[in-house]
Parts: structure tokens; sequence; C-alpha cells
């Protein structure tokens, strides 16, 4: 069987691009999960969503990824207390001087862009959230339509919608290689030896897309790295935002229903290709390295019960950026990872200029900046508000 387009990869990324290639009326879709929609990286992360990005591009890329949330139930005909969008701001952090003046400078192109982030001093902190310990902070930054939602629900409602629109979606289906000839790309390969044709491929699979990519000679500068994340027993909601420092790596937010989820980049970097390689099991180096970091900045909490642990992957690039676009050297593959911890929070942004970069009309927003060929040239996209 003939598709227009198959997506390969059931993360908020292929689903959201396949539901808005759905309602552009782009024909014949497939999508192919080999587990269940939400199984990698989108359902294994902290699900924070912020505009306070230092690059201009991020920034008002983000902005429109945070409306696109703002109405996200409505436009997916999704119960929103599924999708759970709970904004209650994040509190950048910074622990030195330079970092204070670098916050305050990338609060000048936010607020040029219309995201009205605040400049706060550390007595402002101490009063407006008093469980934060101010001590070795210079000064933070709070916006207040940043914020979470549910990542499965989330993904989970643009594969119900984008289902509604006809798109096919199979789960348990492993695509093994990618298929190619000189004019391009063929279609996929499943690990039961089946071939599916496509005019054209999307390749969604974070952290395996170089894998995956390679079975047609190419190679992807994206790997996968373990990150680690604990939630706590609920109490009483009284904090609302997600505290977070860019130089000393910690993000800890209080869940509406009253748990603390929380976060660090691993002390050891791994560059993981080879899916054969990739370890997401807990580490007990993680969870006393956590309990040290809230017990510090949020010192009222202590003693309070963990009731899990778990890790994921990180698929990273040389700029944390994602690669997104068509692959030039085949015609009619296109690449969507590489968000680097922030996939989630651009998925509901990318996926309809995705959708009409792969159709080939005109871009809302021009990202063709996160395109393969950056790497070869040289043009990396610097983003350096980024935890890890």
């Amino acid at each position: 069987m003939t598709y227009d387009i198959i997506i390969i990869g059931g993360g908020i990324t292929g689903v959201s691009i396949a539901y808005e290639l759905a309602k552009k009326k782009a024909g014949k879709i497939l999508l192919l999960e080999k587990e269940f929609l939400s199984a990698g990286s989108s359902g294994s992360c902290a699900a924070g969503i912020r505009a306070q990005f230092g690059s201009e591009f991020n920034i008002g890329l983000m902005k429109l990824a945070l409306e696109k949330f703002e109405v996200l139930a409505e436009e997916l005909e999704y119960p929103a207390d599924r999708i759970g969008l709970w904004q209650g701001g994040y509190l950048v952090m910074s622990s030195s001087q330079p970092e204070w003046e670098s916050l305050k400078a990338r609060v000048i192109v936010q607020h040029r862009l219309n995201v009205m982030t605040e400049v706060l001093t550390p007595g402002e902190v101490k009063y407006r959230f008093p469980d934060v310990n101010v001590d070795g902070c210079f000064g933070a930054t709070y916006h207040s339509k940043d914020g979470h939602a549910d990542p499965f629900y989330t993904v989970f409602a643009y594969g119900k919608a984008a289902e509604r629109f006809g798109v096919e979606i199979r789960k348990r289906t492993e695509v093994t290689e990618l298929v190619r000839d000189d004019q391009g790309i063929k279609g996929v390969r499943l690990a039961d030896g089946d071939t599916i044709e496509a005019k054209q491929v999307l390749v969604a699979t974070g952290a395996w897309t170089h894998h995956l990519m390679k079975t047609i000679g190419l190679d992807i500068p994206l790997w996968g790295e373990r990150h680690e994340i604990l939630i706590t027993e609920p109490v009483e909601r009284v904090f609302s935002p997600m505290v977070i420092s860019f130089s000393l790596g910690y993000y800890i937010q209080q869940r509406p229903h009253g748990s603390f989820i929380m976060g660090l980049p691993p002390e050891q970097k791994h560059r993981w290709f080879d899916p054969a390689q990739f370890d997401i099991s807990p580490t007990w180096g993680f969870l006393e390295r956590m309990s040290d970091t809230v017990q510090r900045i949020l010192p009222r909490f202590k003693g309070l019960n963990i009731v899990r642990q778990w890790a994921g992957l990180y698929e990273i690039t040389p700029d944390s950026h994602h690669i997104i676009g068509p692959i030039e050297e085949v015609p009619g593959l296109f690449s969507a990872a590489g968000g680097s911890g922030h996939g989630f929070m651009y998925g509901p942004g990318l996926a309809p200029i995705m959708a009409e970069w792969m159709l080939g009309q005109s871009l809302s927003y021009d990202i063709t900046r996160l395109n393969y060929q950056r790497f070869a040239k040289g043009e990396l996209v610097i983003e350096p508000a980024v935890v890890g």
C-alpha cells in the first residue's frame, strides 16, 4: 500500500504534525509508533512550557507555542482538565552577577516581542515567593504565562484529533529501515519485513533518529543522553511557579494536585548514538543530588517522601536545537527531532509550520534556520537559556 506521507514516531512532534497535515488535507497519512503514543521522550519529560528564552528566534517561536497551548483543548475537542495547562509562571534564578546581567538583557528582547517578563530583585522574590531561598541569588525573572501541561494527555489528544481527520495510526509497529533509491525516499521497512511506500517520510523519532537515518547512509548529528526526574507525595498546594536555574541546572515545580516534580542534568554526559547503548535506568547519585538541591532551594519542604523516580532520553544536537525540515540529499525525506529537552513545549508551535514546509507552502514563521545543512555550513543556532 502506498501513502502520501508516512510519519515515524508517536511523540508530541509526530502526532501534532500528523494532525496539522491532515487538517490541510495533505492526503493519505500513516503514523507508525513502535510502542504506544508518548512512549519516548514526550512521556518522560517534566512538561514545562516557557517563553523565557534568550534568542529572538526562540522567544517568538515559543510565544506562538504558548498561544497554541492556551486554545489546545478547545481545538482538539479534548477535556481541558486532562491536557492540564497550568500557567503558574517560570521563576528563573541567577547565581552570579554575569548571569543576572544576561537575564536582564534577555528580558529586553522578550519585551520587544510582547513577552512581558518581570525583573525581580532578591527581596522581591522573597516577598512574592516566600518559600524560595534567595541566598546566593542575584535576581530573577518571572513570566506568568509560562507553565506546564500533561504530556500524556496532550499527545493522546493530538492522536485522537488526527484520527478524526483521517490519519491512520499504527501502534506496536516498529520501523527498522528507511527505503530510498536514486530519486529519493521510497518508504519504510518494518520489523516484520514488510515495506510500506510513501511519497514523503517524516522521521520524528527523537533519540532514535540518528540510528534510523544511518540505514540510508546519513550521519545525523543527534544523540541520546539520560536525564532523570523525580516526583514527591502530594502536599497542600502553596507554590505556583517553576523555579529554575540555567547555570545550576535544577528545575522544581509543584503540580496542581500538590506533588513536586523536579530534575537536574547528569553529572556525566553520554553521547549515545546507537539504541543498543541507551540507558534510562534511574540512579542513586541523581536522587542524592536532587534531594540536596531541593532542600537548599525550598527548605520548607524538607522531609517530603519521594513517590517515583525515572529517566528518559534528551535527544541532543550540537546547538541544542531541532533538526527540522527537508533532508536535501534524499528528496521527500524530512526530519523533526532533536528538541534537546524542549520538544514537548515546542511541539504545538512547530507543527503547523512544519506542515506548511512539507506541503511547499509559505511559512507562517521562518524556521528554515533549523535545517540539517546548518551543521556543514557552520551556521549553528545558539540558545543560551537551556538547562543541561
